[in-house]
């Protein structure tokens, strides 16, 4: 894979440093990390339920404003006195040498707890994007047999790690799991682990500079130091055929992964199947599934305890069986039809400084408002892969989710370096997912402008879906053409990857950021593909909890224009024909430092149905009143309530 800018930039000057402290001449020559991408670096499926050491807690910060961590000022390896990564002890090799310098110490400088954003952590972090260096130390027993893994979460978005001064790899993409190999790097006793992380992203990166979002910088998902057998299952993916049968296939990573046997058990089902991997090291099988099976659903999430053993390791997991389709207009869960009553929602929790620190509380607080609140079923976690304990809620909730990558708008779409990158998150996002009951969907694009450049960039992601996937739905949230017909607006979806697709979206906000009277937005007039399924991926309007007009006409930002605005939209939906569900943006208030009417907005978008604390806007009661209808299957009711 090619590199990016910025990867060029945080990584083509990371050296190992071996000269002594003192001495700036004989510096070291670069060294190039190795690249964590989904085809060359571990994929530790399921890797939260392993064993381990969780890192999580207290690191030292220091901001790199300048990235002089990284490179000199004439772009050379910087000097000792900047490399942030040195495994030594600052304070006393200045004591103890007078012509030692070093204007770093991380050992001393302030301490933060991980995962989180460094926005959170003081106030002249709050809009600070660029380079930030952590460390700590953790221990290692001696006699250790088998292997050493450091497994990443998530950092946002470029990161480079170091083990004991040493250089161990390097990651772009801010929202998916990387991890690399420490067995023969790991020393008895205490380990040093540095760790700089590059917020700021370029034209070339995905996502794009532009967002109507925070962009949380750090390490902002969990930190594991895992422990393995010297071969152990790197990847499996347990599932329903689309034909209804169970399919198992795993792949061993080690010495002992050619011919080794298997056994796949589900001990609920009475299952037990038995195989022997390959030269490879793979192993598929697919068998009848169990007449005992309760498939998963909204109504019935049944998650079963999975495992696979190969020699000394055993993988496991919690999995949930169904089966997502189309036909026709229709979206099929488990062959039946369903309507996707759904909500949109960042990944930010609630409260008055959201961190990015997705706990299951959290993550459990926001699905009990779309699931028990709304009277939901689906859930739309944009605008790039959520954490991993999101999607695992999500499977023991009961929510259908739309998973997407960051790409979005101003993408550089003829740039091979930036379409590498965003191949790499797709497969990322799926190796990780896969396994989970809840994803039904996924979306490999957002609001993205057509053209020949941008056609071939996302039908090569949509390829890519399809080879790593072909039980789910893909989709993209699309833009339409706007008309005036002779009584009405007439919005056309004349995009041309609809036909690549198998969910059709479109984002709408007429009535918000159109001059249509909210009168008139039930009378628009769409023109869709008629025999694809269509999703309303996104339609909303701003409103400051507690703030209300009650006039006959009320103004924007309050909740009585909301409210209005929700009435209206619904009705236009009941008017078009393949609509198969929506996702209303967006469950909760959010960080934007673009929005800024102090009055309403003060660095937060008020298009959430509840604000940043959880207090419930009146359109929250009116989308809930709406699924409660279509909950019930009386589609003639949810007509006849507006």
């Amino acid at each position: 894979m090619k590199m990016t800018g910025m990867m060029r930039r945080l990584v083509a000057t990371a050296m190992v440093c071996a000269a002594p402290a003192i001495a700036q001449e004989g510096a070291p020559q670069p060294q190039p990390l190795p690249l964590a991408t989904a085809k060359n670096s571990p994929l530790l499926v399921s890797a939260d339920l392993r064993d381990g050491m969780d890192l999580s807690g207290p690191w030292h910060y220091s901001i790199d404003p300048f990235r002089s961590g990284l490179a000199g000022f004439h772009g050379e390896v910087p000097g000792v006195s900047q490399q942030r990564y040195l495994d030594l002890d600052v304070s006393k090799a200045m004591r103890d040498d007078n012509r030692a310098l070093f204007e770093f110490d991380l050992s001393h400088s302030p301490v933060t707890t991980l995962p989180s954003s460094w926005l959170t952590e003081a106030p002249e972090l709050r809009h600070y994007q660029g380079l930030m260096w952590y460390q700590r130390t953790f221990p290692a027993a001696a006699g250790r047999t088998g292997r050493y893994f450091l497994r990443f979460g998530a950092a946002n978005y470029a990161t480079v790690v170091y083990l004991n001064g040493k250089p161990i790899g390097r990651h772009a993409g801010g929202f998916t799991p990387f991890a690399f190999e420490v067995t023969g790097q790991l020393r008895d006793g205490s380990n040093q682990i540095t760790i700089g992380v590059d917020s700021q992203a370029s034209e070339a990166t995905v996502p794009p500079p532009v967002t109507d979002w925070e962009n949380y910088g750090g390490v902002t998902r969990g930190i594991r130091l895992i422990a393995t057998p010297g071969t152990y299952v790197d990847d499996a993916w347990v599932h329903l055929t689309r034909d209804g049968r169970m399919a198992v296939q795993a792949h061993l990573d080690g010495p002992r992964a050619a011919n080794t046997a298997v056994h796949f058990r589900i001990a609920a089902l009475g299952l037990d199947v038995a195989g022997t991997t390959d030269a490879m090291g793979d192993w598929r099988a697919t068998v009848a599934a169990p007449r005992a099976l309760v498939r998963w659903s909204p109504e019935h999430p049944k998650l079963y305890d999975v495992t696979i053993a190969a020699g000394s390791d055993t993988w496991r997991d919690r999995i949930g069986f169904r089966t997502i389709a189309v036909r026709g207009a229709d979206i099929l869960l488990n062959g039946k039809p369903i309507f996707l009553r759904g909500i949109s929602l960042h990944e930010e929790e609630l409260g008055t400084d959201p961190t990015r620190a997705m706990t299951p509380a959290a993550a459990r607080a926001l699905l009990s408002e779309v699931k028990d609140g709304l009277h939901g079923n689906y859930v739309r976690l944009a605008h790039y892969p959520h954490s991993e304990v999101m999607t695992r809620m999500a499977d023991e909730m009961g929510l259908i989710v739309w998973s997407e990558v960051p790409v979005y708008w101003l993408v550089a779409w003829s740039n091979a370096d930036t379409l590498a990158t965003a191949r790499n998150m797709v497969a990322e996002n799926i190796l990780r997912d896969r396994n989970r009951a809840s994803i039904g969907i996924w979306s490999v694009a957002n609001e993205t402008p057509v053209t020949d450049a941008r056609n071939a960039f996302l039908r090569t992601l949509v390829q890519d879906v399809r080879g790593l996937d072909d039980t789910r739905l893909v989709s993209a949230a699309l833009l339409v053409e706007r008309s005036q017909g002779p009584g009405a607006p007439v919005m056309t979806m004349a995009d041309p990857l609809a036909d690549a697709l198998d969910v059709l979206a479109i984002n709408t906000y007429n009535g918000w950021y159109s001059p249509d009277r909210l009168a008139d937005v039930p009378g628009i007039v769409w023109r869709v593909p008629a025999g694809k399924p269509l999703v309303f991926s996104e339609f909303g309007a701003d409103a400051r909890a507690g703030f209300h007009d009650i006039g006959t006409a009320p103004q924007k930002f309050s909740e009585e224009y909301q409210a209005d605005y929700y009435r209206a939209t619904l009705k236009m939906a009941d008017g078009v024909k393949t609509l198969r569900g929506m996702s209303p943006w967006i469950l909760k208030d959010f960080r934007s430092p673009r929005r800024q009417n102090p009055d309403f907005q003060q660095g937060w978008n008020r298009k959430g149905l509840i604000s940043e604390t959880g207090q419930r806007k009146q359109a929250f009661g009116v989308l809930a009143g709406y699924y409660a209808d279509r909950s019930d299957g009386s589609e003639d009711a949810a007509q006849h309530r507006r």
